[in-house]
């Protein structure tokens, strides 16, 4: 699953740096003028807005769902904050307080982001829209697609990369906002993407 260095590379990326430090002031002067997080611990913070959405799919965020969101979190912080605050779950809870003002916002940053590891090979992201190159096995087209992009949707909408090739059993709110949240994620039209979409089951 995707990991802080990862992310760090992916800040690397001038126009996402630079995004990103516009959205983190926005955020910061309007949220929460005294947190305290780097650059890459906020980017981490915008790659748990996915989770953040399908959890609140349901109205309310469940004990269980908050625990999973937090482990994320942990996963993507800078550095280690076993026995100190973490700085990634401590402003998620500012998030969470006003994900509707937020996720939008998030989302483009994100979009922005996932699509800036294939700007300089566009071949591979032509490749990746191909619908000739779904082979409709989840198993098969994880192991055919970038690596990067596999870490990057399990991260978004699963618990760990095995997920991916597993059937799962979701409520329909919470199937239409992983459709959702792909759309606005400009995935939707990744066979990948799809595929995975009907690896659950609607309860």
């Amino acid at each position: 699953m995707l990991g802080e260095n990862e992310v760090a590379a992916l800040m690397e990326d001038q126009e996402v740096l630079d995004a990103t430090l516009r959205l983190k002031t926005e955020f910061i002067t309007s949220e929460a003028q005294f947190l305290d997080i780097s650059d890459d611990d906020f980017i981490s913070l915008v790659f748990l807005a996915p989770s953040v959405g399908v959890a609140l799919a349901n109205g309310t965020i469940s004990l269980f769902e908050e625990l999973t969101i937090n482990k994320k979190a942990r996963r993507l912080s800078k550095g280690s904050y076993f026995l100190k605050k973490d700085p990634v779950v401590h402003a998620a809870q500012f998030l969470i307080k006003n994900f509707e003002k937020w996720e939008n916002p998030f989302y483009e940053l994100l979009k922005l982001t996932i699509f800036s590891t294939f700007r300089k090979s566009p071949i591979i992201l032509e490749a990746l829209r191909n619908k000739e190159a779904s082979t409709n096995d989840m198993r098969k087209d994880i192991m055919n697609a970038p690596y990067i992009l596999v870490k990057i949707i399990a991260f978004l909408f699963a618990d760990d990369e095995s997920d991916l090739m597993a059937n799962r059993s979701i409520s329909q709110v919470e199937y239409d906002k992983i459709v959702e949240i792909g759309e606005k994620l400009d995935i939707h039209n990744l066979p990948i993407f799809q595929t995975f979409c009907q690896t659950f089951i609607i309860r």
